[in-house]
């Protein structure tokens, strides 16, 4: 997929209240398709017999592709038991589907496949995916993207960021465990005591948090960092020191919830106020990000050569080109005896609480979207003017 300069044109939002068309077999409930996911490496499924159970018995039909499950260890017999059907290929999954459930954007290929006036739900970063957002809404598809879900209490069961967030920053604390060449805990030993590792992260929002409670659970002293005075309690909520750089909330904190981009003036305060916990931190979690833009430049060469001998940093904003300047998305370096990892789609790595957890989010989107039997989207309603990045005609054929 290209990155697009520029977000593509997109139709006037209408207000969906169609018929229910027929499905291929004739039950005329509209069609959920659960394709098997294609990008390389990812092994999570949209939706898990748990929640396929749920909405079959809301009347819903649900198809799923074989082999769909298999990254996350589920069978094609466990949906069977719950009441999906088993669609042999992509072809005849996505044929006749009203909905189609998935993680990562679709490819060209899949794009071809997916009927015009259905639903798409997944994850679609329109900065960085436009060329696929624009194909989409020139097939007449209209896309939900998890990426988009408004920060607000009526949408947190609908918050996959959240959801998987909480994954990245558990497994980040476990990669850092493994690079670094220390114990976490406190050990007292009969060689000699031997001092915890001390852990430092960066941002504290889902991500963040859960990294300091899971280096806390491992026995290190942590130290959380956050330009919003307002997380310093939930910082230490978690056992963490809060690293403080007081600044104007209204300055620091975005739309819906999120973070907001920064000016460099601000950018360097921040890279001051992280210089000596860096210095004195075995393991670095940075967790920067704001929605559609670059992941902030916080840690340069000269801030790694100030820091320990066989430190750690793990980049969480890899995949956005990081918050460090020598981190390779995908790849780990040493660079002045520090280990830098860039790792990409962390979810991933542990894909069945993953897909459990992502499958909950997209249940809620369907019940909520589908009101007897239809599929309705309105674009006055405030989670869907904000999720929904275009919105063409639905049709249920």
């Amino acid at each position: 997929m290209t990155e697009a300069s520029a977000a593509p044109s997109l139709p006037e939002p209408e207000v969906v209240h169609d018929d229910v068309g027929d499905t291929p077999d004739g039950s005329g409930s509209l069609k959920i398709g659960v394709p098997r996911e294609i990008v390389p490496g990812e092994r999570r499924v949209a939706l898990i017999p748990e929640t396929v159970g749920k909405l079959v018995a809301a009347g819903l039909k649900v198809v799923i592709e074989t082999g769909a499950g298999e990254g996350s260890s589920i069978d094609d017999a466990s949906y069977l038991a719950a009441g999906a059907s088993i669609a042999p290929d992509a072809t005849s999954l996505y044929s006749g589907a009203n909905i189609i459930a998935k993680v990562q954007p679709p490819l060209k290929d899949e794009i071809e496949l997916i009927p015009s006036g259905s639903l798409l739900l997944c994850y679609l970063d329109a900065a960085r995916f436009g060329d696929t957002l624009q194909l989409l809404t020139d097939r007449g598809v209209t896309v939900f993207s998890f990426n988009a879900v408004p920060r607000i209490t009526r949408a947190q069961s609908m918050d996959a960021i959240s959801s998987m967030s909480t994954i990245a920053g558990y497994k980040a604390v476990l990669l850092a465990a493994n690079a670094l060449t220390r114990f976490f805990p406190l050990l007292m030993t009969a060689a000699g005591t031997v001092a915890p590792a001390r852990v430092f992260v960066i941002g504290a929002g889902v991500a963040g948090l859960q990294a300091l409670a899971t280096a806390k659970r491992l026995g290190a002293v942590t130290e959380g960092f956050d330009t919003r005075p307002a997380v310093r309690e939930q910082v230490q909520s978690v056992g963490a020191k809060f690293v403080d750089m007081p600044l104007p909330e209204a300055q620091t904190e975005g739309a819906g919830g999120y973070a907001r981009e920064m000016e460099e003036e601000f950018l360097q305060r921040e890279r001051e106020a992280i210089r000596q916990p860096l210095s004195r931190s075995d393991v670095v979690i940075t967790t920067a990000m704001v929605p559609g833009k670059p992941a902030p430049r916080l840690i340069d060469e000269e801030m790694v050569a100030g820091m320990r001998a066989g430190s750690v940093i793990i980049d969480l904003a890899a995949e956005a080109g990081g918050n460090c300047t020598l981190t390779v998305p995908g790849e780990t370096i040493v660079w002045h005896n520090v280990t830098i990892m860039g790792p990409l789609n962390l979810p991933s790595s542990l894909a069945v609480h993953a897909s459990q957890m992502y499958s909950r989010n997209v249940a809620t989107v369907i019940l909520y979207v589908v009101k007897d039997g239809k599929l309705v989207l309105d674009p006055e309603d405030e989670i869907l003017r904000a999720a929904l990045l275009n919105l063409s005609p639905v049709v249920t054929s």
